[in-house]
């Protein structure tokens, strides 16, 4: 009877333990994103979890598993990593250079670069707009109050002599998501819009608009890490951006997948379906990249602190770390 029950308590035993090794084991990396091309890595990774298949997975190792986060722009994404409730990110540079800035340099980190280019401002066809002065009264949308491109805009209304407030002002800048824009542009309510692809394509080919300015060189996407993922999962970190990096290759190298891709991860993430064609003329404005340009981002802080986002901000060269 003792060497029965002794059996059966080392069997109990053996289950309890079985049970909680591979969750003890278990790492979640919890990975942020928005619905652009100019996120196109993101596009492709989480399509490949979709399928169970995944590229971050599958180069990460066993017991590690990517849960995925979707954004409209960078100031949500930011306010995600102060909460802790993401570990790593593809975002615009002003948000995460606003992040660092707002935590004393102590919250976030660059790790690597990702896309440049893809970013327009859009404006009404016939719309009489020619020159920069020619935006005095008129409204201009952006993704959300803070990101890339609002703080872009801003910066750039600015520069033309026009005085804009957060609710006003010589021209009127007016957050808006992505998906609105279009809408409200095609019932011109909008006369001008500042956004990524392909949002840029798609008010060009189903709106009539008509590109005014590119940002053909500017930096528009970046991986960013909190401090707090950094610190505690180095070695993972590094293997998640070495992985990236290669992601970043074989997208170059294989395009037309790629594209199909994210045509597939676009629907799945939008409920609508962007046509094939479109999304290989937003390809052709954005450049992917693996690196950092620190003038591109001194860039980024000159225009936050014309726009009132910013005033000091700490040595830049703290913010981008390469694991």
């Amino acid at each position: 009877m003792k060497t029965r029950i002794f059996s059966v308590f080392l069997l109990a035993l053996g289950l309890i333990l079985g049970s909680d090794a591979p969750a003890r084991a278990e790492s979640v990396i919890r990975f942020g994103h928005f619905p652009n091309v100019t996120h196109v890595q993101a596009l492709v990774a989480h399509h490949l979890s979709r399928q169970g298949k995944g590229w971050f997975e599958e180069r990460l190792g066993p017991g590690v598993r990517i849960e995925w986060y979707i954004y409209n722009a960078g100031p949500s994404a930011m306010e995600a990593v102060f909460a802790n409730g993401i570990d790593v990110t593809y975002v615009g540079p002003s948000p995460a250079i606003n992040a660092f800035a707002k935590s004393g340099g102590a919250e976030v980190r660059i790790v690597s670069g990702a896309a440049n280019g893809g970013a327009a401002l859009v404006v009404q066809p016939g719309g009489g707009i020619k020159t920069g002065a020619d935006f005095r009264g008129k409204r201009i949308a952006t993704p959300q109050l803070g990101n890339t491109q609002d703080v872009a805009c801003r910066a750039w209304l600015k520069a033309q002599g026009l005085k804009v407030t957060q609710m006003g002002g010589d021209a009127q800048v007016i957050p808006t998501p992505n998906p609105d824009q279009l809408s409200l542009f095609l019932q011109k309510s909008l006369d001008a819009v500042w956004t990524v692809e392909p949002w840029v394509s798609r008010l060009e080919r189903d709106a009539g608009g008509v590109v005014f300015l590119e940002q053909k060189d500017a930096v528009t996407t970046v991986l960013v890490s909190s401090v707090k993922f950094r610190k505690e999962q180095d070695a993972l970190l590094r293997k998640l951006v070495a992985a990236h990096k290669e992601l970043t290759g074989w997208i170059v190298a294989h395009p037309a997948e790629a594209q199909a891709m994210v045509v597939e991860e676009l629907a799945a993430e939008t409920k609508s379906r962007i046509a094939p064609e479109l999304i290989r003329a937003a390809w052709k404005r954005i450049e992917l990249t693996n690196t950092v340009s620190l003038p591109s981002l001194e860039t980024y802080v000159k225009d936050a602190q014309d726009a009132g986002f910013l005033r000091k901000v700490p040595d830049l060269q703290t913010l981008v770390e390469n694991p």
